[in-house]
């Protein structure tokens, strides 16, 4: 008899644990398992202590920065077969990332801040744009009672964003992890039931 399994947003809602072996449903619950401890501690933390949370992200975002920095200094410099101003744009950018690498791990307290204000900025803009195209569109809306509720809180959400990015950005911030929470724990739940109780194909 075949289980078949819940549709959801994520892969492994779709899958059929009756037509997997068991090896592959082992697989699937380990990815599971450390996928949702991983996004729960990720979750507690960010959650918990949003400030030192920033930090690392920040620090991780310098690290990347450097790699790419370097990478794309490689395929400027020895790359041989793109021309000369695909080369040019290459070391440029390369300098670019690998200079903002380096002030952000110099600075990263001031760079987690600069980096919270950014996102604040750009979120309140995107809601304000949001806002915007859902009123221009309410002529259209099945509910157009809803439509224009909508678009007045996302502008008013975004113009009070734009005001207070920082503070805006931390309440995402936090949002983010509980949500990781919420998500580390339903894969974790998931990776115990997953498969359990089917006969599977040898």
């Amino acid at each position: 008899m075949s289980t078949s399994q819940p549709t959801g947003v994520f892969a492994s809602f779709t899958l059929d644990a009756s037509s997997l072996t068991k090896s592959a449903i082992n697989t699937i619950r380990a990815t599971l398992g450390i996928s949702g401890a991983v996004a729960l501690i990720f979750g507690l933390l960010i959650t918990f202590w949003p400030k030192n949370s920033a930090v690392v992200i920040t620090v991780l975002f310098g690290i990347y920065f450097l790699i790419a920095g370097i990478a794309y200094l490689g395929l400027g410099i020895f790359s041989k077969g793109i021309s000369g101003g695909a080369r040019t744009l290459d070391i440029i950018l390369g300098l670019l990332f690998v200079i903002a690498g380096i002030v952000v791990l110099a600075n990263p307290n001031e760079s987690a801040v600069f980096l919270g204000i950014f996102l604040g900025i750009l979120v309140g803009i995107l809601w304000i744009v949001e806002g915007v195209v859902a009123l221009a569109q309410s002529g259209d809306a099945a509910s157009r009672g809803w439509a224009i509720f909508f678009g007045i809180i996302s502008i008013i959400a975004g113009i009070v964003l734009l005001f207070s990015p920082l503070w805006g950005a931390m309440v995402l911030f936090i949002v983010a992890g509980i949500s990781l929470i919420v998500l580390g724990i339903v894969q974790i739940v998931r990776a115990f039931t997953f498969g359990r109780g089917v006969t599977t194909a040898a």
